[in-house]
């Protein structure tokens, strides 16, 4: 894939009409009564997003596997209280609201027709293919997400920040080294380690234990990384509490295999798709057609009004 030039905005699809879909009423509906608050809501955030922030290219980014196998093969409990069926011979059926899942491939259909840029990749999140495409951004890149693990890209030398929803999907949080190291205490890059030695309940991360947020930041700030902490496990002149100690050592395996599922894959093999914003829909026909059949109205107006400009 050429490394795209200019400003790259990549979204978190999932993380977002998640978001739309709690925070735009279920009362906005289809003609036939269907809701479609979250493609409502999704295509009225992407409109404003072109609107404030002018990116040259654009990408939607989607889970092909939300819970992908090898992650899972080293640490079982990964994502696993969110797993509606298990499927051996493909993903895992994740438990999403019943009138959400519908939804899902209305905003495709509607990304396709637009035009913009819709990627998944096969045994990979959403998180990995935003993680490719920020390694191999030639221009500054806006990740829009409602998931911290993305901070472990910000990178201030790069032009690389999170825009993260404060608040439904209308305030936005601009995240560069400054915010991470003001709130956690460290940059971008040693925002996996903290996440990984805190843990995290909503990914099945178990953590380890004793080691909270600040513990965490106190010792990647004294250490550096978990290299370093590692080594000072075994340096009996480091300054670590005995508990720290034991605690340290005892999570040597979990250590050992969890920055792989921290960290968000950079190698994921990216399709050769055109990421430029669109100036006007691709498929006028079929976006006309999924305006009346959804009742889109104003949103999508609006959004092609905004691209078209």
């Amino acid at each position: 894939m050429p490394r795209v030039t200019g400003r790259l905005m990549l979204l978190d699809t999932a993380s977002l009409y998640f978001r739309a879909y709690f925070g735009v009423p279920d009362s906005i509906k289809a003609p036939d009564g269907t809701p479609v608050n979250a493609v409502r809501g999704l295509l009225d955030f992407i409109d404003r997003l072109v609107k404030d922030h002018r990116p040259d290219h654009l990408v939607a980014c989607m889970d092909a596997d939300w819970r992908p196998r090898w992650r899972v093969e080293l640490i079982p409990s990964y994502k696993a209280h969110r797993v509606a069926e298990e499927h051996a011979a493909g993903p895992d059926e994740e438990e999403v609201p019943d009138t959400l899942s519908p939804q899902v491939p209305v905003i495709e259909a509607v990304l396709d027709a637009l035009g913009i840029a819709r990627v998944g990749v096969a045994g990979y999140e959403a998180d990995d293919v935003i993680g490719t495409y920020t390694a191999r951004a030639a221009g500054p890149v806006d990740i829009v997400t409602g998931d911290r693990d993305l901070y472990q890209l910000v990178d201030d030398a790069r032009g690389v920040r999170v825009l993260y929803p404060l608040k439904g999907v209308g305030t936005l949080q601009t995240t560069d080294e400054a915010v991470l190291r003001e709130k956690y205490g460290v940059g971008g890059a040693g925002y996996a380690d903290l996440a990984l030695l805190r843990g995290d309940p909503s990914d099945g991360l178990p953590g380890v234990p004793g080691i909270g947020e600040k513990t965490a930041a106190k010792l990647l700030a004294e250490f550096g990384d978990l290299a370093g902490i590692l080594a000072a496990v075994d340096d009996p002149r480091a300054k670590l509490t005995p508990s720290q100690r034991r605690r340290l050592d005892e999570a040597r395996p979990y250590l050992a295999v969890a920055p792989k599922v921290v960290r968000v894959a950079s190698d994921v093999p990216l399709p050769d798709v055109g990421t430029a914003l669109p100036r006007a829909p691709h498929d006028p026909v079929a976006l006309e057609a999924l305006a009346t059949r959804w009742g889109l109205g104003g949103s999508l107006e609006r959004l092609v009004a905004t691209l078209t400009a």
